[in-house]
């Protein structure tokens, strides 16, 4: 885990606001993780004054696109690393489906959520930040196609399929695939991406910021449900639950 931050703060009181369709812009974000490396994804470009930033890929849904599928396409696009929603035991207020299960499932909702003016304050954004994973080879395989063909998004995480698996699914010192000329348009184009670490993502995102505790909140429901997933395996191989 990074050094200990101080996460930027929900804003406080909740604010009650209405925007007719024409006015109002919804995208996605992603922190995009590549499990077996503990490294996740992080891009960069050049401002006004020719000085390199950093940031998570993010972008607009398209119409009629879901808000998840919507985010790893924006991620894709962005950084060339193809891409998939993670489930995670991450804090949330949704309901669970009916009927309802004692033990909640993992879930993909976002963690963090954003609304920004756009247009010279005249509309309004909203932001959804999820945290996702690089695809395993096989994957990428299947999903392969030409530059400049159009986007394939991939399936869903499988419900089954613990983490330890789904490490296992790559060779020893695999590199998640990078994918070149993804970018839609010319700002997109001259975007870099980087495969680093959790403490070099956060400290390159600022450590105070959104993007940073998305990265934060990302990588700290990666290890818990590991955990959970080894306490459950330890749990039915005992000598007691094999009676």
């Amino acid at each position: 885990m990074p050094r200990p931050i101080s996460p930027p703060r929900s804003s406080f009181p909740p604010v009650i606001a209405q925007f007719a369709g024409e006015d109002l812009v919804v995208g996605g974000g992603v922190a995009i993780f590549h499990l077996a490396s503990q490294r996740v994804v992080i891009c960069s470009a050049r401002d006004r004054r020719g000085e390199q930033y950093y940031f998570l890929p993010k972008g607009r849904r398209d119409a009629g696109e879901d808000s998840r599928a919507g985010a790893e396409r924006e991620g894709y696009e962005e950084s060339g690393y193809r891409n998939r929603v993670l489930p995670l035991p991450t804090a949330h207020r949704q309901p669970q489906a009916h009927p309802r299960v004692h033990s909640p499932p993992l879930t993909a909702e976002p963690v963090w959520m954003q609304m920004m003016p756009l247009g010279y304050g005249a509309k309004q954004y909203v932001l959804y930040w999820y945290v996702a994973e690089t695809l395993p080879p096989e994957l990428e395989a299947d999903l392969q196609t030409e530059v400049g063909g159009a986007y394939m998004p991939p399936p869903p995480y499988p419900h089954h399929l613990t983490l330890r698996e789904r490490v296992a699914m790559e060779p020893r010192g695999y590199e998640p695939l990078h994918h070149e000329g993804t970018g839609v348009d010319e700002e997109e184009a001259a975007y870099q991406s980087y495969l680093v670490s959790v403490e070099e993502a956060v400290k390159k995102l600022g450590r105070h910021g959104v993007m940073a505790d998305v990265v934060v909140r990302g990588w700290k429901g990666i290890q818990d449900r590991f955990a959970m997933e080894e306490a459950h395996e330890g749990a039915t191989q005992s000598p007691e639950a094999m009676q």
